[in-house]
């Protein structure tokens, strides 16, 4: 009888007391910033192209970023489709228009996203779950990473 009560003590245990548990998704952060694309800002798309954010997965697991999106302070939004970013990869996301790759993508846009003097470039993921952030210039009210966004 004290065989069999020791047994269900046992099965009963919590699940933590298992160990600790998981993490349940891979992390990506924001990993740089280039709001202000070297030389004459001339809308051309090289120049376009000089502004990008990179997002790194800081990882051994893929990410999968369908669905994400990355947004500026004025609401300019770009949204990942049909993308995987491998274990501790890296990925650019330039401004202006060029053909992804598995290390750059592009907004495909013909105007500059992040402003010069300030902004804040806002990660998050299919659900709209902020993910990560990244501000510069006068008057930033938060660092990187700030969880009260």
């Amino acid at each position: 009888m004290l065989a069999a009560g020791a047994l269900v003590s046992v099965a009963v245990l919590p699940a933590s007391a298992a160990g600790p548990a998981r993490p349940q998704h891979p992390k990506a952060e924001i990993s740089a910033v280039q709001y202000d694309s070297p030389g004459r800002d001339d809308r051309s798309n090289r120049s376009l192209n000089k502004e990008w954010v990179d997002l790194t997965n800081t990882t051994r697991h893929t990410v999968n970023l369908d669905g994400w999106t990355l947004k500026d302070a004025f609401g300019h939004t770009y949204t990942f489709e049909h993308y995987r970013l491998a274990g501790r990869a890296t990925v650019r996301i330039h401004t202006g228009e060029g053909h992804d790759t598995r290390t750059d993508v592009y907004q495909d846009r013909r105007n500059y996203v992040w402003n010069n003097d300030r902004d804040t470039a806002t990660l998050r993921n299919d659900r709209g779950r902020f993910i990560d952030d990244e501000s510069w210039g006068r008057d930033r009210d938060h660092r990187h990473g700030d969880a009260r966004r």
